[in-house]
């Protein structure tokens, strides 16, 4: 038995020694008071006087497009959202911030003492701007501007003014983007116009310049110079048929004469007659560098040279013979027209050939040509197929432009016009006087069992039994004399007195710290 008892007694002196609540209220409860006092009354003071501030909220719906996008496509294509953060860049920018403070008289206990970037930043911290979307897209249909501030009149007016803000600078936003694109596209369509207008002048000198060596007029070329061709055929056909009527003619004559070779000048002027005959003949099958074409031209050459050194040639040679029979002088005659044509077709062959040669180098200039009008035409081809389309661009800005100033576009309209709050947005005061309360207690609380769980005398009989294993024969109660109690008087009175005036501090600040300070009430907008 001894060994249990033994183990009892361990258990029990390991065991913390147990206080009655009571006990612990009468000995600490002052220090839970004082807490209290510490922290409740301090903070009713700031939530009495804390300033109240105003909310008001305006609601503006974003109306679409009123026409449909196939009959005018908008130029205006930047997104909503950016849209609305540039706009709201714009409203709270410094100038437009000022004016705004300057219109409504705004903050002016701040703006006696603080300098205007304060001012400007505490406008900035009092507007906000909320998005709502509808669709599944998540995309916006709405948005809400918030203004807070001291006076709800004046807060609902800036609410206001505010939201007139968005949709004016979003119409000129609209605007001036669907004007500066009709404009972009105009100057874009005049330099267009203009380089244009110097391809056309450059296609037109090219084909001045390259008249009859143009690709469309390859086919007339040649179908000209087939023709060409055929004239020259068949004028080397007549040229030989007159040289050899004018050889039958020339043996006639000699035979109506007397004799079978002529003499004297006669002879040579027949000779002559004989060899452009056969000039004629052989132009007809051979090109001009044929050594036997050469040949001949240079014995009629000489032959001319010659005649021309005797003072006559074969017209003339033919016509001072003495007079003769009629017979001879009508051979004469009939050889003499026959040298006319003969020198006709000579002549029109020569032209022929020049003409053959002219049109030939065309058709050979050709390909080369049509390489470079190919480029001019591809690249003037090319710009007024660029033409066309920004042409259509500009008639479809034009008509955006003009929709954007109908204000038919997409455009802001309030639904839901800022009100004068009737009751504050902050600060709820009954939900903080709870706070406040709750707040108070848990210090009390804390303030009377925290030194409590850390105090290890001892105030009882039983805490004393629990740690010795003697027992306690008899109790003392403390004994207080006339000087003990006279001390413990000034001692409560001094307590008091600090306490209360702790707490008046306290409260005196929490008056100062709540006056005025909207800024710490607008943190306690719900």
């Amino acid at each position: 038995m001894a060994p249990r008892k033994t183990a009892r007694r361990d258990a029990e002196e390991s065991a913390p020694p147990r206080a009655n609540i009571v006990d612990i209220l009468k000995r600490r409860g002052w220090w839970g008071l004082a807490a209290f006092l510490l922290v409740f009354p301090p903070l009713v003071s700031l939530v009495r006087f804390l300033p109240d501030v105003y909310l008001s909220t305006a609601t503006i719906l974003i109306e679409r497009q009123q026409i449909p996008d196939d009959l005018v496509r908008s130029t205006v294509t930047s997104a909503l959202e950016v849209r609305l953060q540039t706009i709201t860049q714009e409203i709270l920018s410094r100038s437009r911030i000022q004016e705004i403070i300057d219109q409504f008289g705004l903050y002016p206990d701040l703006k006696e003492k603080a300098p205007v970037e304060q001012l400007v930043g505490q406008m900035r911290d009092d507007v906000k701007l909320d998005f709502k979307g509808g669709d599944r897209r998540g995309a916006t249909i709405a948005f809400s501007v918030s203004y807070r501030g001291r006076d709800p009149q004046q807060v609902a007016q800036v609410t206001n003014a505010l939201a007139r803000l968005y949709i004016e600078e979003n119409l000129k936003i609209r605007e001036r983007q669907a004007a500066g694109t009709a404009g972009f596209l105009r100057q874009q369509l005049d330099d267009l116009a203009l380089k244009l207008k110097e391809q056309e002048k450059k296609v037109s000198e090219f084909k001045a310049r390259h008249l009859g060596e143009l690709p469309e007029q390859l086919d007339a070329n040649l179908q000209t110079l087939e023709q060409l061709t055929t004239q020259l055929r068949l004028n080397g056909e007549n040229l030989a048929r007159a040289g050899e009527r004018r050889g039958n003619i020339e043996r006639e004559l000699s035979a109506a004469l007397g004799t079978s070779t002529p003499t004297g000048p006669d002879v040579s002027a027949l000779r002559l007659a004989q060899l452009k005959g056969a000039l004629a003949s052989l132009q007809t099958r051979l090109s001009d560098k044929h050594p036997d074409v050469q040949r001949l031209k240079n014995e009629i050459a000489n032959l001319e040279t010659a005649l021309a050194a005797r003072g006559t040639d074969g017209a003339g040679a033919l016509a001072s013979s003495t007079p003769l029979l009629p017979q001879v002088q009508q051979l004469k005659s009939t050889l003499l027209e026959l040298e006319s044509q003969i020198r006709g077709l000579e002549a029109e062959s020569i032209t022929l050939k020049r003409q053959i040669n002219s049109y030939q180098a065309r058709v050979e200039q050709v390909p080369r040509v049509q390489q470079e009008y190919q480029i001019m035409a591809r690249e003037y081809e090319t710009t007024q197929e660029m033409y066309r389309s920004l042409t259509v661009r500009q008639r479809e800005s034009a008509l955006s432009e003009s929709m954007e100033q109908r204000q038919k576009g997409e455009q802001f309209r309030v639904i839901e016009p800022a009100l004068p709050a009737e009751t504050p947005a902050a600060p709820r005061r009954p939900r903080l006087f709870a706070l406040a309360l709750m707040a108070a207690l848990a210090a009390a609380v804390a303030a009377i069992f925290g030194p409590e769980a850390l105090d290890s005398s001892v105030h009882t009989v039983e805490q004393l039994q629990a740690r010795c294993d003697l027992p306690v024969l008899v109790s003392i109660p403390q004994i207080v004399g006339p000087d003990d109690l006279s001390r413990q008087r000034r001692q409560v009175a001094l307590a008091v007195t600090g306490l209360t005036v702790a707490v008046m501090v306290l409260v005196t600040g929490g008056y100062f710290l709540a006056k005025e300070n909207a800024a710490l009430s607008a943190l306690l907008i719900r």
